[in-house]
């Protein structure tokens, strides 16, 4: 390590941000520069642990000691080798990411981790400034051919991959625009669209086709997709939301959290809304409730505030979690600690332990939701139950409600009719530990295998699923190893 006491001489620092009522004003990034000896001393915090626990809490295997040295050093192009050699997309995580790795730092046993997310943006963002972020596309090409299916992390991650060997990678996306959720699932102001826009035009140079508007299942169909193709990957997500059963759901002015989120990013970036995208949600001069804490949750509530929603209440049905580590979860496991994102402080209300028992309306407009105070009991046998609490109901006024309770699979009915890929349990696709599903060259990875999860795990399944479909190729051992980019015809 760089300074092997930099733990004890610098503080955890992150980068300042633009004050709320200025970013409220519009959908852009609000992190400002963070200077130069600043990173370094951050680069210079990360200790001489002996077992980097960073590196298992990453699903990519992120060299992070290496390049926070390098940082430390200021080797920067050196840095940026070193993190690009597993992550194809750190702009991405270094914006979105929920890190594990700072879960599992082991400076985090008794202090505040190391900036380990926002070292990964600081290292891509100077390797984009310096122009060290180049097109270089395979020296030659394969026979072979594939299809990606989603343009999201796991299947630009996978395009990448294969396309670096020397495969001919076509990725096909419903959207009129390639990103998946990066695109229209993540507001402007965690994600600028120009972030997307800039790593697209690479991977295009690259060689990589990109087919947008374009619904495979409809036209063309999965049974013509394997005929034209090698293999083909499905990477389509898990775009199932989780509904609301209860009274009044069928009310004007209660959506799924992703159309909102969708229009306004289509809003911003100068579209006109179709009939394809509904009637315009809009929470100005409303009262507003979100049900569910997470994510997906905070971006709806960043959004209703810089719509001029009246007030926004964010819900979630279990009890807060505790401000440090209970005993049953223990370091290196992820931390379930009570946390606020950069939304939840920029305004509204948050509450916690109410469970939605219906939703009242005049006229078949939405006015309220009325719930109830609910207490969170072991079960005998194992697990919880959710207990109502007496004479705990509520009425709280609303004329809009978005439903951000996450996401319980991915769209199958054309996948299963046409190719015969079997579903698990879970109903998402069914695959091996190689990530092949249950038909003959047919390959799936991120959320549509795995169920909702992160963006790191989209990555790192695309890397993954991209080495499976290499070896079938070729009925060899693949080129692309594990945890790294190996390019025996390219020179990136």
């Amino acid at each position: 390590m760089g300074d092997k006491t930099g733990f004890k001489k610098w503080q955890r620092t992150m980068p300042e941000q633009r004050e709320v009522e200025d970013r409220l004003r519009e959908y852009k990034e609000f992190y400002l520069p963070q200077p130069l000896q600043q990173m370094r001393e951050q680069g210079g915090r990360c200790m001489d642990c002996g077992v980097p626990f960073c590196q298992q809490g990453c699903p990519l295997g992120n060299h992070i000691p290496d390049w926070n040295d390098s940082v430390y050093r200021d080797k920067w192009q050196k840095a940026y080798n070193q993190l690009r050699a597993t992550n194809n997309f750190p702009e991405f995580t270094g914006r979105l990411c929920p890190a594990p790795c700072e879960g599992a730092c082991v400076l985090g046993v008794n202090d505040d981790a190391v900036t380990i997310e926002q070292m990964e943006k600081e290292i891509i963002e100077r390797a984009f400034a310096e122009g060290w972020v180049q097109s270089a596309p395979p020296r030659a090409r394969t026979e072979y051919s594939v299809a990606v299916v989603g343009s999201g992390p796991a299947g630009l991650a996978a395009a990448a991959q294969l396309n670096s060997i020397g495969h001919s990678v076509t990725v096909y996306e419903a959207a009129d625009r390639i990103g998946g959720l990066l695109r229209y699932g993540i507001p402007d102001f965690k994600l600028d669209k120009w972030v997307i826009d800039r790593r697209l035009e690479i991977m295009k140079a690259d060689g990589i086709e990109f087919m947008t508007g374009t619904r495979v299942g409809v036209a063309p169909s999965w049974g013509e997709l394997r005929q034209r193709y090698d293999a083909v990957l499905i990477a389509i997500g898990a775009g199932k939301p989780r509904d609301l059963e209860v009274p009044g759901r069928d009310l004007d002015g209660v959506h799924f959290a992703m159309d909102y989120l969708t229009q306004q990013n289509k809003i911003v970036a100068g579209d006109e809304l179709t009939d394809s995208d509904g009637a315009r949600i809009d929470a100005t001069g409303k009262n507003v409730i979100i049900l569910g804490g997470g994510d997906t949750g905070s971006d709806c509530l960043g959004t209703a505030l810089r719509q001029g929603a009246e007030s926004v209440r964010q819900i979630e049905l279990f009890p807060a979690p505790p401000e440090a580590r209970g005993a049953g979860n223990p370091w290196p496991q992820w931390p379930m600690i009570y946390r606020t994102s950069s939304s939840q402080k920029e305004g509204g209300q948050r509450d916690f332990a109410l469970m939605t028992k219906s939703l009242s309306g005049e006229g078949g407009k939405l006015t309220g939701i009325d719930a109830v105070k609910i207490e969170v009991k072991p079960k005998s046998g194992g697990g919880v139950e959710l207990v109502e609490l007496a004479n705990s109901e509520l009425h709280i006024k609303a004329d809009l409600v978005l439903l951000a309770m996450g996401f319980v699979a991915p769209h199958t009915a054309h996948l299963t009719e046409q190719l015969g890929v079997e579903l698990n349990g879970r109903g998402n696709v069914k695959v091996d530990a190689k990530f092949a599903t249950t038909v003959d060259g047919i390959f799936s990875a991120g959320d549509a295998q795995r169920g909702q999860s992160l963006i790191v795990w989209a990555i790192s399944d695309g890397r993954e699923a991209a080495r499976s479909i290499d070896a079938y190729l070729r009925s060899a051992p693949s080129w692309l190893p594990t945890r790294g980019i190996h390019q025996p015809f390219g020179g990136r």
